[in-house]
């Protein structure tokens, strides 16, 4: 049989396919509506709470950017210089009392930070993000007038190291691939998104759900709450904040592989809908370096060479630039193998480390 057509049309039709799965998810994250610059103007009542384990060298950004706002710094059993470095930035330092049975740690930390004061609004950021001049006024100016029970905020990545830029872009994009921008802000609507990184509480609305008490064994325990805002039709808003919010994630590659473990057991954990998109379309994804393969043995040179730059082009988008989005497909399928050992770590009953912890 001349597989010669067959091949070139399989790979014609597995390049559209990866082409439109780039672009569905680039569209779903860019519909999101952006957190902008608000005017200047009083600013709600309201408590910033970082809960911070080992993060001396970059606590001092967070707690300065945020000045203005009470900034409560949690500590969670550091062992480092995090607490002083809080303190020195500005920061109402708290040590988190011992982890009782059944919670994990920063869900207790979030939680003890929330009961420091009785504000009206409670702001939890994680120590790896930092914010413009602005930042909260605009966030709590925007809840207020759309009368929102919470908010959250995706920050703009800073991305370093290699890995960073192969692997957190191509991660991104998986969660945004089954999102619909208009369902997660609608409150009649179970489909839920959040970030913990930044996440905005009416404290009513909070006491209300239970706080981060009724998540407390939640490994992602910004999606749970969401998601019990969205049982009792409370309005959250799901906002990109590319230019007032930043973040920078991982320090290392072995921070960043435990991380990547964390979060592709979180795309899990969404509504099941944007869960089945973001498996089947990494799996489709997998298709490629066969489909190029395929075509090197019909010696297709031509349509090997364009099909090559496929993933490239899908997820360019997401990369920011040509030079690390050539890296997509290296993303593809480490991302694949990280996914793997977290499934089967899971399987086998083996929590995921992070920052030492067991969660």
């Amino acid at each position: 049989m001349d597989w010669a057509w067959p091949v070139l049309l399989a790979a014609i039709g597995v390049a559209l396919v990866i082409l439109a799965l780039g672009w569905l998810s680039r569209r779903n994250y860019l519909a999101l509506p952006e957190l902008r610059r608000g005017a200047a103007g009083e600013i709600p009542d309201h408590v910033v709470v970082i809960p911070a384990r080992d993060e001396w060298d970059r606590i001092a950004q967070c707690v300065a950017s945020l000045e203005g706002s009470l900034r409560v710094v949690v500590d969670d059993g550091s062992k480092d210089g995090t607490a002083k470095a809080a303190a020195a930035a500005g920061a109402e330092v708290r040590q988190a009392p011992p982890l009782p049975a059944h919670w994990l740690g920063k869900a207790y930390a979030c939680w003890t930070g929330a009961g420091v004061t009785e504000s009206d609004w409670i702001l939890f950021v994680d120590a790896d993000t930092w914010y413009e001049a602005g930042f909260a006024a605009s966030l709590l100016g925007l809840a207020a007038e759309r009368q929102l029970h919470a908010a959250t905020v995706f920050p703009r990545l800073h991305l370093e190291g290699w890995m960073e830029r192969v692997l957190v872009p191509y991660e991104l994009g998986l969660q945004f691939m089954g999102m619909n921008a208009g369902r997660v802000g609608n409150p009649r609507s179970l489909e839920v998104l959040a970030n913990g990184q930044c996440l905005l509480f009416r404290r009513s609305a909070y006491e209300f759900v239970g706080g981060h008490k009724a998540v407390a064994e939640a490994v992602i325990e910004d999606v749970a709450l969401a998601r019990l805002l969205k049982r009792h039709r409370m309005n959250i808003a799901v906002l990109r904040g590319e230019t007032l919010a930043h973040a920078r994630m991982y320090r290392s590659a072995g921070e960043l592989w435990r991380g990547v473990q964390k979060n592709s057991l979180r795309l899990l954990h969404l509504n099941p809908k944007a869960a089945a998109w973001a498996v089947a379309s990494s799996l489709v994804m997998l298709a490629w370096l066969p489909m190029l393969g395929a075509l090197l043995w019909q010696e297709h040179w031509g349509p090997a060479a364009a099909f090559f730059f496929v993933p490239a082009l899908a997820w360019r988008g997401w990369y920011g630039g040509w030079r690390d989005a050539l890296c997509a497909p290296v993303a593809i399928y480490l991302f694949q193998a990280i996914a793997v050992s977290a499934a089967v770590a899971s399987a086998l009953g083996m929590r995921p480390c992070w920052k030492g912890r067991r969660i």
